[in-house]
């Protein structure tokens, strides 16, 4: 299960992996919803040592305001720290499976 992350340890986790997907997603969000066991399954069958984290954008608005999420489901892929691309709304596995590689 992705670990959730806020405002207090969000920069130091991803900074700290060669390859982390961020899913901003709402309780209230049925697509995220969809979406949660799907990136449980990515994250198991990543050959890259992809890592998959979670913010609450209800909670953690400022996060989602500095990654100017308009939007959820929105997934950002953070390479070595650095934002290197994103997707929004509901994903299928493996369009998430061809887009991480």
């Amino acid at each position: 299960m992705a670990e959730r992350l806020n405002k207090e340890n969000f920069a130091e986790t991803i900074k700290s992996l060669p390859l982390a997907l961020v899913d901003f997603y709402s309780d209230s969000c049925l697509p995220c919803k969809k979406m949660n066991p799907l990136l449980g399954d990515l994250e198991d069958e990543n050959e890259q040592g992809l890592k998959v984290f979670k913010v609450n954008i209800n909670f953690d608005f400022e996060l989602a305001e500095k990654y100017k999420v308009m939007s959820t489901p929105t997934l950002i892929l953070f390479k070595n720290g650095q934002e290197a691309d994103r997707k929004n709304g509901f994903q299928t596995l493996d369009t998430l499976k061809d887009w991480i590689e």
